[in-house]
């Protein structure tokens, strides 16, 4: 599985690309928590089957979410967030929302079982996975989605990368190292995975250089007001 460190090595480099002159240690903190904190589905695995993977791991929280920032910041008259946050806080927001969708949920949606992106509006995970190629005798050739055609009725059944639901997907994690289901008298291992695979060290190391060397080039910004008077 891809590890929370993999997670936080992406969205360093994110981060630094998209909070501009907000970048300081106290906005990194916030978008690495965002991202981190969708971790604990894994907690409630013994209570949810297939907690892991669906709670925290879709598209349709983080899609309310930047409804209800939208709403409230810029079709309100009167904010309730720009009220009590300054409005680089209100950016940081927006780039936490940003970093979680792409460093964390869509990490996932192309690993393993891949996540339940629609979940709770329908519950079935999805998994990106497939290529695309230009070839010089197929042309244009991509597998991520499936067409297929019915020859009898001449309808139409779209795949793109179905899978099964909560009932029957479970993903391996350090709290529930294997299917509950699964019946074994041997010791139960939990590994904590960092980076279980050469292209995830190397996004971990390119995270931390690019946290390094941003540092290193734009000096911290000074004490400011973060809480509206």
């Amino acid at each position: 599985m891809v590890s929370t460190v993999v997670h936080a090595g992406f969205a360093l480099v994110l981060a630094a690309g998209l909070l501009g002159d907000r970048y300081d240690r106290r906005a990194l903190a916030v978008v690495l928590a965002i991202v981190i904190v969708p971790e604990v589905d894994s907690f409630l695995g013994p209570f949810m089957p297939g907690a892991h993977r669906t709670v925290g791991h879709n598209f349709v929280l983080p899609a309310a979410a930047a409804a209800l920032l939208y709403y409230d910041t810029r079709m309100r008259e009167r904010s309730a967030l720009r009220e009590r946050l300054a409005d680089r806080w209100i950016a940081v927001a927006w780039v936490g929302l940003f970093v979680h969708v792409f460093a964390h949920v869509s990490l996932d949606w192309a690993h393993l079982d891949g996540v339940n992106a629609l979940w709770p509006l329908r519950d079935r995970f999805y998994l990106l996975d497939g290529e695309l190629a230009l070839s010089t005798t197929d042309g244009l050739v991509q597998t991520f989605v499936d067409v297929q055609i019915d020859p009898e009725t001449g309808g139409r059944r779209v795949d793109a990368g179905e899978g099964g639901t909560t009932e029957t997907v479970h993903v391996n994690n350090p709290v529930e190292p294997r299917d509950p289901d699964e019946v074994t008298e041997e010791p139960v291992n939990r590994i904590f995975p960092i980076a279980n695979a050469g292209w995830r060290l190397y996004l971990i190391g390119v995270g931390l250089f690019v946290a390094v060397a941003r540092r290193l080039q734009v000096p911290e910004q000074g004490p400011n007001t973060d809480v509206k008077n």
